[in-house]
């Protein structure tokens, strides 16, 4: 099981619209560069971030996504949340026919649900307690030291 890839995706388009602001307008066609996937993809994952109002879409020649509210305002659960959320639903999807013939899968959701229950809980809580402004934060602090690098060698 895993989650998918439209999280680390938003993530990375939020970044890079705060990275790139003063670089010009953030297309899809450049964050696409960036993250390495279709515009289409990116255009997608734009609309969800815009529905969450986390960001603004510029039409035009000089248009492009900006961001809609503050870096320290927008947590990853938010992100987690606007695309990739399991909307009310267990993050963790269980098989649908244990057998009630036998004795562990008459009893598996039992001793496995609250458990599952715990886990993802736990997850949305860590998610909760990241700010976005905390991984552009990082962002450019590898960025920086990447430069630094390049001018030593």
């Amino acid at each position: 099981m895993q989650i998918a890839s439209r999280f680390t995706i938003a993530v990375h388009i939020l970044t890079c619209i705060e990275v790139f602001r003063d670089e010009g307008p953030c297309t899809s066609e450049s964050i696409a560069g960036s993250v390495g996937v279709n515009p289409v993809v990116i255009r997608r994952v734009l609309g969800q971030l815009k529905d969450a109002g986390m960001v603004r879409i510029v039409r035009g020649v000089q248009g492009g996504a900006v961001l809609a509210k503050p870096l320290d305002e927008i947590t990853l659960f938010d992100v987690y949340e606007a695309v990739d959320s399991v909307n009310g639903e267990e993050l963790f999807h269980f098989h649908d026919n244990p057998n009630p013939d036998c004795p562990v899968g008459r009893n598996i959701h039992a001793v496995l649900d609250g458990r599952l229950h715990t886990a993802q809980k736990a997850m949305e809580d860590s998610l909760k307690s990241m700010r976005l402004s905390d991984v552009v934060q990082d962002a450019k602090a590898c960025m920086a030291r990447e430069k630094t690098q390049e001018k030593a060698d």
